[in-house]
């Protein structure tokens, strides 16, 4: 993985064979990262997607290999409890043109991915909700 910064936009290039949430990770924590938005496009190879069921109030996970293309991936950087957190969607496209969606746990690329993160000044903190089950975001 390579990055370079603009000011508040970084534009990071994902190798074949990184994992694309671990190396978000890794970016947001060299640059200290508190608040974000990112988006990308690329073709993965294994991919790891969950969808939350609201009567359960837990996620569900699928685990997907072969040649996607990700048609969006999309998200949020915040904190919780002043540590880092990200929430992530990808959406995949297959040989056929269907495409498979939710929320991400991780993607392994198999081309390249085109990485953007939108840096936003300030912080905003995020906490569990007991009636949605979810981590929230909280505004002061």
């Amino acid at each position: 993985m390579e990055y370079k910064r603009f000011n508040n936009t970084i534009i990071a290039r994902i190798d074949k064979g990184e994992e694309v949430v671990a190396e978000i990770i890794k970016i947001c924590a060299k640059e200290d990262i508190k608040l974000a938005n990112i988006n990308a496009l690329g073709a993965v190879g294994e991919i790891v997607i969950g969808l939350f069921d609201t009567k359960e109030k837990k996620y569900h996970s699928e685990k997907y290999t072969g040649d996607f293309e990700i048609v969006s991936l999309t998200g949020s950087i915040t904190t919780k409890e002043g540590q880092f957190y990200n929430h992530l969607h990808m959406s995949v496209g297959d040989k056929k043109y269907s495409v498979r969606g939710g929320h991400l746990n991780s993607a392994v690329v198999s081309a390249t991915c085109e990485l953007f993160i939108n840096i936003i000044d300030g912080s905003v903190e995020r906490e569990f909700n007991d009636d949605v089950g979810l981590n929230l975001l909280k505004f002061d």
